[in-house]
């Protein structure tokens, strides 16, 4: 909360007077006052209480949603691991090779399918597109057994699951023609069981996919069509995301405000979800993620490094492996930017060298962050720096 209200330059009590009228605003009646507000304030920002009738409020009043702010605790001897399925990956390939599929079986099939998509943060880009791809070819070739009518339903989501995430890695790998060929897959399987879910990350991938080209009045197109389909649904925060990168980078103050309360509102209204690392889950934790970007294009630096710093904090484990490597690159060049426009040409070098130098990194989305950082130091008259040329080179290498 006090990095959150320093980032904006505000006292404590301009912040109450904050939460007062949003209070007002969403609860309709009178709040309590300025003064008693302000002293439960101080305790909520030393950390010695935790508001609760407050938090939404709180959360509204920075943009953000509640448990971003305010994570819950994890309940005692949680893991994150996935559950298990009751059976190991050989003896599930040999249960798909039968004729007759138990449910059991298709269940085993979605904990694969989930722990694939949990894999994409971190794993290889050609391991994970291989197995996503063997495992799609596995499903495929159940519905030539006998299935019932709800067997046939969920393989088929499942199936638009996995083209999902291969259409991922095909796109981080700069393979665009197969990643939209897969995407357009993924659609066909959502639109025929009426996959809301599928069919909204599908439309998600194509605003990224037009984000990442330069192409951004079709990235608003999309995300509108993708919100239409999704509905209340985590993927409409990411959609709304893409829509306020789209409008941060043409300028329009006011439509990026709009679409970060329209995802915003998505997100505070949803549960925590059970396995936040599923790629095709929105948590929390992505609002912040979503504001580092916007900005950071917007020009508000402070807010842009705040949230880069949350970025690296959430991204890290305790013992230094990165949990997020490419979210983490691009608050390093967040916070590469930030640098260069206050003038401190070391950190910028540093921070936008060791942006480049990760083994798990998204092409497209790493390059348009990447080459924003360029026009950045030459604004700075850092090219000439020979560690703006190693930089240059370095970027010339992942983009080709």
């Amino acid at each position: 909360m006090r990095r959150e209200r320093e980032a904006r330059g505000w006292s404590q009590a301009r912040a109450v007077g904050n939460l007062r009228a949003v209070y007002a605003r969403s609860a309709g009646k009178e709040p309590p006052s300025g003064e008693s507000l302000v002293r439960q304030w101080k305790e909520w920002e030393s950390g010695r209480v935790t508001p609760r009738t407050w938090a939404p409020h709180i959360a509204m009043v920075f943009g953000t949603v509640t448990a971003d702010l305010f994570p819950p605790a994890a309940p005692a001897g949680e893991t994150s691991l996935l559950l298990e399925a009751g059976m190991d990956t050989a003896e599930l390939i040999a249960r798909l090779q039968r004729s007759s599929i138990t449910d059991a079986t298709v269940t085993a099939v979605e904990v694969t399918v989930e722990r694939l998509c949990t894999e994409y943060r971190y794993r290889e880009t050609r391991e994970l597109r291989a197995e996503g791809l063997a495992w799609l070819g596995r499903i495929t070739r159940l519905f030539d057994e006998r299935l019932s009518f709800a067997q046939h339903r969920d393989l088929l989501s499942l199936a638009g699951r996995l083209a999902l995430l291969v259409g991922c890695v095909e796109y981080d790998a700069g393979q665009h023609v197969a990643a939209e060929a897969t995407r357009r897959y993924a659609l066909d399987l959502a639109n025929e069981v009426d996959d809301h879910h599928v069919g909204g990350w599908a439309h998600e991938m194509s605003a990224w996919f037009a984000l990442t080209s330069g192409d951004l009045h079709r990235v608003v197109a999309a995300a509108e069509h993708g919100i239409e389909v999704a509905g209340a649904r985590g993927v409409s925060a990411q959609l709304a995301a893409q829509a306020a990168k789209a409008w941060a980078r043409l300028g329009n103050d006011h439509q990026v405000e709009l679409s970060l309360e329209r995802g915003r509102t998505v997100l505070e209204a949803l549960p925590m979800p059970s396995n936040p690392d599923d790629h095709f889950v929105v948590d929390p934790a992505k609002q912040t993620y979503y504001e580092m970007d916007v900005h950071r294009n917007v020009g508000n630096d402070d807010r842009a490094v705040l949230y880069a710093e949350e970025v690296l904090r959430a991204g890290v484990r305790p013992d230094g492996v990165e949990r997020s490597p490419m979210r983490n690159a691009e608050a390093r060049i967040t916070l590469a930017v930030a640098a260069a426009r206050a003038g401190d040409a070391d950190a910028a070098l540093d921070y936008g060298i060791e942006a480049l130098t990760g083994d798990r990194r998204s092409v497209p989305s790493l390059a348009l962050v990447a080459h924003e950082l360029t026009r950045e130091f030459d604004r700075a008259n850092l090219s000439h720096d020979p560690r703006a040329r190693t930089y240059a080179d370095a970027l010339t290498d992942i983009s080709n």
